[in-house]
């Protein structure tokens, strides 16, 4: 780091970006969106529900916060982890390990400071589960690594001579 570049700048941007984004919507809705419930956007379509999840994705494991939250504390402080010390990572593996940080870094904070999940993206028309930024980020950092695995070239190693 000696020429003042920071290594991996993509991966925290990211992150960074997607943790900002998700705790300041949930704190938006949970202010604004909590004594109304539900706002239509497009009626019938699409509409901005408050609603919590006490489990995981989907509301598996529902009631069972508890290690849920230590869960998302151990991959994200993995995450950090990785991210300060991963070497050669391309664009797409950067913004891929960021945006699955800030949403497990994201869904991890509402779980130790609320006990649940704020969820409030609605999409009725395929009556999808609510969700949040942080499910979004998580989704958009898996595809990132999709495109990486697939799109990338990654430099073949030399076998050494024996």
């Amino acid at each position: 780091m000696a020429s003042g570049k920071i290594e991996n700048s993509i991966y925290w941007f990211a992150a960074i970006l997607g943790l900002v984004l998700d705790q300041a919507s949930k704190y938006l809705v949970v202010h604004y969106l909590k004594r109304v419930q539900s706002f239509p956007i497009i009626d019938g379509v699409f509409h901005l529900t408050y609603a919590t999840n006490t489990g995981a994705a989907f509301s598996l494991f529902s009631g069972q916060i508890d290690w849920l939250k230590w869960v998302s504390m151990l991959v994200s402080l993995g995450l950090v982890t990785f991210g300060v010390f991963a070497k050669n990572l391309n664009r797409w593996e950067q913004a891929g390990y960021g945006f699955i940080l800030a949403g497990a870094a994201g869904n991890g904070i509402d779980r130790f400071v609320a006990g649940y999940v704020v969820d409030f993206i609605d999409i009725r028309i395929i009556r999808f589960a609510i969700f949040n930024i942080a499910d979004i980020s998580i989704n958009v950092g898996l595809a990132c690594l999709v495109i990486a695995v697939l799109f990338t070239n990654k430099p073949v190693r030399k076998k050494p001579k024996l």
